[in-house]
């Protein structure tokens, strides 16, 4: 459903050709910002999601990037400047895993998943941040500042599109929480992005730099699809879901809107969880 809650508002989405990064963009482009969809490794897939947006009445861009690489992530900035003159809202959500139990796990996997998954998130916030710092709230003429916007801060007749000077949104996982053996590269990766998160969001709050994140739990996408589509997987996974049912794409990306607007203007440094009970640890619920 469209709406106007981003309008004139720049989002970039990082790991957007499918999945969960696929549904923010294009919930952040329904909701009228334009959307810069980031992808490593698909090209036709990330294209698919620009052709979406369109069809729609959106604008959208597709650039490749691998959020591990430091001049990858300045240029992915740049070309988002270059098209739309600014970034106002940074989804930081690329991901993946490299699993192996400990004693099998190469150094190689490790160094994957902690590039990809906590070094490209704090590759992105860093670039962000200092974007947002140069470009401040100026928009040109009409800008304005609304009733406790901070001194210094362009004044005018309208106001600006949003209260923060930018939004940064780290999608984590409830495994920055919950223990996963056999995954160890990928717990500590999530468990890195919620204090990177929380130390971010300490830092930059004052200039007026909102940054939160949210941890999926059991979410229908390509990476587990064998987990849905089997009847005794998705059985044993359900049996970890206390509301009884396993989320959609769709669920991350209505809290990632929420986060990303004015609606959430008093939310700083909090992780969303999105898991329906996962996270409430349900062996224990008849006492363990």
């Amino acid at each position: 459903m469209k709406t106007h809650m981003l309008a004139q508002q720049v989002a970039l989405v990082t790991g957007a050709s499918s999945g969960i990064g696929k549904a923010i963009a294009v919930a952040m482009a329904d909701a009228g910002a334009s959307v810069v969809v980031n992808f490593h490794s698909q090209p036709d897939a990330a294209r698919e999601v620009v052709e979406h947006i369109a069809r729609h009445g959106g604008r959208a861009i597709a650039v490749k990037a691998d959020v591990g690489s430091e001049s990858d992530v300045e240029r992915l900035f740049e070309e988002a400047v270059t098209a739309f003159g600014r970034v106002d809202i940074l989804v930081a959500n690329s991901g993946i895993q490299r699993d192996a139990p400990i004693g099998e796990m190469t150094l190689e996997q490790w160094n994957q998943v902690i590039a990809t998954n906590l070094t490209g998130q704090f590759l992105c916030a860093r670039e962000a941040v200092r974007l947002f710092r140069r470009q401040g709230r100026s928009r040109g003429p009409g800008d304005g500042r609304r009733e406790g916007q901070r001194e210094g801060q362009r004044e005018g007749a309208d106001e600006a599109p949003s209260r923060a000077l930018g939004k940064i949104i780290h999608i984590s996982s409830v495994h920055q929480l919950i223990p996963w053996a056999g995954h160890a590269n990928y717990a500590a990766s999530k468990g890195g992005i919620d204090l990177f998160m929380r130390s971010l969001a300490q830092e930059v709050a004052e200039e007026g730099i909102r940054v939160n994140a949210i941890a999926p739990g059991a979410i229908a996408t390509a990476i587990n699809r064998e987990s849905v589509e089997d009847e005794a997987a998705r059985k044993k996974m359900l049996s970890l879901i206390p509301y009884g049912r396993i989320g959609a794409p769709e669920d991350v990306a209505a809290a990632a809107l929420w986060l990303a607007s004015d609606a959430s203007d008093y939310v700083v440094g909090t992780t969303l969880f999105i898991d329906g009970g996962m996270s409430l640890y349900p062996e224990f619920r008849d006492g363990g």
